[in-house]
């Protein structure tokens, strides 16, 4: 006969696990909704910044411009910067990005190419460690809502690895938001930067509302920025190459915290479906445990009937 004290026991410790699985969702859930509030109060900054490079650059397309964030060298040495979490309990956030780079570096070994990493996130630097990868830096402790701050960081050691030539390109890896129950790890080209991409029409930004009380996200085509040409006649007090030189680290910068915006996102929207699904799982366990209890106390009474009329019986 089950023990009716274990059963109590273990109900109990699975009603203080949801609690505490309920309460990392609903942290979550707040924190999703400021990651949010980031990515749109960065927009306006974002769209402005577009829009005069790529004006400056429409201005100097006949002009012979040679700068290093522009220049296309011979690849022989990629950098790698995988975006992953400090902490787990996100379900399958850490372990897609982790597949998503390991697969990026097979296929940079089949191509003899030479790689180095440069690594945010605990979980991708605990892992990359242990297989010895070359690793150049690490960034770990980033605040769970990503600052300009620590995407300037970040985009000063790739700016120094590709400015000293020792790879001719950097490639980000990081999880693309797509809704509370979905995310996709992708691959992009941080340097050299390409002037075409100054715009790109198929931006998108995510907004976190509540529909019929429950959490949903919408996903709506970014406003592309109004492209106003310059005056051809326009007389710029230092020489518009200058000037574009000095904006191209603002919009990797740009693109950088933008990114980091978009991994956090997933990771909290991540952690707050794992716990979600483990809030329901540890409903349906102490559904499941208090039955088992009932079916076994009826038991036990039932025995205990059964002693005390066969009792009687035998005094009769």
């Amino acid at each position: 006969m089950p023990n009716l004290k274990e059963i109590r026991d273990r109900i109990q410790s699975v009603k203080n696990t949801r609690k505490i699985t309920e309460a990392m969702r609903l942290v979550a859930a707040a924190k999703v909704r400021r990651a949010q509030e980031q990515v749109t109060s960065t927009r306006p900054f974002a769209d402005r910044l577009a829009q005069v490079l790529y004006s400056l650059q429409t201005r100097l397309q006949f002009e012979d411009v040679d700068l290093p964030l522009l220049r296309q060298r011979p690849l022989t040495a990629i950098a790698l910067l995988v975006v992953t979490a400090d902490r787990g309990l996100c379900g399958g956030y850490n372990s897609n990005v982790i597949r998503r780079a390991e697969r990026r570096i097979k296929e940079l070994q089949a191509d003899n190419l030479s790689y180095t990493l440069v690594l945010v996130g605990r979980k991708a630097i605990q892992y990359f460690q242990r297989r010895d990868q070359p690793i150049t830096a690490t960034f770990t402790g980033l605040e769970q809502i990503p600052t300009a701050a620590e995407a300037n960081n970040i985009a000063d050691e790739l700016l120094t690895l590709f400015i000293t030539e020792k790879v001719e390109r950097v490639e980000l890896i990081y999880t693309k938001f797509v809704s509370l129950v979905s995310s996709r790890p992708v691959t992009q080209t941080l340097l050299p930067l390409d002037p075409e991409d100054f715009v790109d029409p198929d931006d998108e930004i995510f907004r976190l509302t509540s529909r019929d009380g429950e959490l949903v996200v919408e996903r709506t085509d970014a406003a592309a920025p109004v492209i106003a040409p310059l005056s051809k006649d326009m007389i710029f007090e230092q020489d518009p190459v200058q000037i574009l030189e000095a904006l191209l680290p603002l919009y990797l910068n740009n693109q950088l915290l933008r990114a980091l915006q978009e991994s956090a996102a997933s990771e909290l929207a991540a952690r707050m479906t794992a716990m979600s699904n483990a809030s329901d799982n540890a409903k349906e366990l102490t559904k499941t445990l208090t039955l088992s209890y009932n079916k076994a106390r009826q038991a036990a009474i039932t025995q205990q009937l059964m002693e005390v009329v066969g009792g009687a019986e035998a005094l009769n």
